[in-house]
């Protein structure tokens, strides 16, 4: 069980690392459409779509992913709690 806690965890951090470069590939004109920006359009847009339909952009500055750092860190916290319940 602590094997599959400690995966999820590390998981979610390079899925959170893959969130942040993709959100500072947006600052650089066409670096989204390059291959690595397509990859990772793939795997983080389908998280950050739910977000982005809840919270409104302010004018041009989008805080959804903020919010989809906060929901990625709780759910990392939460398996930090179960990992030490457990142990």
């Amino acid at each position: 069980m602590y094997f599959v806690i400690s995966l999820l965890q590390q998981i979610i951090q390079i899925y959170s690392w893959a969130l942040i470069i993709y959100i500072l590939m947006s600052w650089f004109p066409n670096a989204r459409e390059t291959s690595i920006g397509r990859f990772l359009a793939r795997i983080c847009e389908p998280y950050l779509e739910p977000f982005r339909k809840i919270i409104p952009s302010i004018g041009m500055i989008d805080i959804s992913p903020i919010v989809a750092f906060l929901v990625l860190n709780f759910a990392q916290r939460g398996l930090y709690s179960v990992y030490h319940m457990l142990g």
